[in-house]
C-alpha cells in the first residue's frame, strides 16, 4: 500500500467530506498477516453485519469456513453450489414446504438471472477487509468500500463520473448485499480497458441486507485502479466550488442529526 496515498485521501476526505466515515477496503491474499480469521459461525449469519465491526476499526480476515451464509460464499468465490430448492426460494416459494422471497417473478427467471452472474474462485485465499486508515504497507486493496448516506453519495457518484465522456461510470447490477461490495467491484478491477476504465458500484439495496446497515445508507465500491485515479483529481473537481460548499454544510447537518439519534 503506498502509505502517501493512504495519507492524502485521507486528509482530503475529512477536507471535503467533514465528519463522515472513512471507507474499508478489501483484499484476497493467501496469507493472513497477524489478523485472526473470523471463526465459523453458529448456524446463519450475513457477511454485511460482520462488516460493521471493521467499519469501526477491527480488521476481520475470511476464508470459506468463516462464512455461513450460500451467497456470502458463492459472492466471496468460495463456493459455487446452490441449494436444489434455490430457485423456488428466491421467488415464490413451495406451498408448504418452502417461503420464497419473492424478489423474483418466477424460478425461470431466477434460472436465467444466475447464468448471468460471473464466477469466481478464492480457493487458498483469504479475504481481507480493512478500514482505510488501518492500512500497512504490506496491504494491496483491491476495493476500496463506502458506506454512505446521500449527500456524501452524490460526491462519490460525480467523482466516478468526473473522468469519463459516457453516462455511466456507475453500475447497478442486482443481487446481495455482499454482491455489490465484493464480486461486482472485484470483477471490475481485474478489467483492463483503456478507454474508460473499471466502473463503480452501487449497491446494498437487497432486502435481506438491510437489516444490517443504518437507515439510510447504501454502499459505493470503487475497484482500486480507479479509487488511485479519482484522489488524483479531487483537487480539480467539483470539490473545490461553491456548489459543493452547500452540500459540505448539508453533510454536517446531517451528521450532527445521525449523532443524535
Amino acid at each position: 500500500m503506498d502509505i502517501v496515498l493512504r495519507d492524502r485521501f485521507t486528509a482530503l476526505w475529512q477536507k471535503y467530506f467533514p465528519r463522515t466515515e472513512l471507507p474499508i477496503t478489501l483484499e484476497f491474499r493467501k496469507d493472513s498477516s497477524e489478523v485472526q480469521k473470523v471463526p465459523p459461525p453458529e448456524g446463519w449469519s450475513c457477511l454485511i453485519c460482520q462488516l460493521n465491526r471493521v467499519r469501526k476499526g477491527t480488521p476481520l480476515v475470511f476464508d470459506a469456513h468463516s462464512i455461513s451464509c450460500p451467497g456470502g460464499r458463492m459472492y466471496s468465490g468460495y463456493s459455487a453450489e446452490r441449494s436444489p430448492d434455490f430457485r423456488y426460494f428466491l421467488s415464490r416459494g413451495k406451498p408448504g414446504v418452502l417461503e420464497g422471497e419473492r424478489f423474483k417473478q418466477t424460478p425461470e427467471i431466477v434460472d436465467a438471472w444466475e447464468e448471468k452472474i460471473p464466477q469466481i474462485s478464492s480457493a487458498g485465499k483469504n479475504m481481507h477487509f480493512t478500514r482505510w486508515d488501518q492500512l500497512m504497507e504490506a496491504d494491496a486493496p483491491q476495493v476500496v468500500i463506502f458506506f454512505a448516506r446521500p449527500e456524501v453519495l452524490s460526491g462519490l457518484f460525480t467523482l466516478a463520473n468526473f473522468d469519463r465522456s459516457d453516462p455511466n461510470g456507475v453500475i447497478c447490477p442486482m443481487g446481495a448485499g455482499c454482491s455489490s461490495v465484493i464480486l461486482y467491484p472485484w470483477l471490475e478491477e481485474q478489467k483492463d480497458e483503456p478507454e474508460d476504465g473499471p466502473k463503480v458500484v452501487l449497491g446494498m439495496f437487497d432486502p435481506s441486507a438491510r437489516p444490517c446497515v443504518p437507515l439510510d445508507v447504501l454502499t459505493m465500491a470503487f475497484p482500486m485502479k480507479k479509487f488511485e485515479k479519482a484522489v488524483g483529481y479531487m483537487e480539480e473537481s467539483f470539490l473545490t466550488t461553491k456548489t459543493w460548499t452547500k452540500v459540505q454544510k448539508k453533510i454536517e447537518r446531517s451528521g450532527a442529526l445521525h449523532r443524535k439519534g
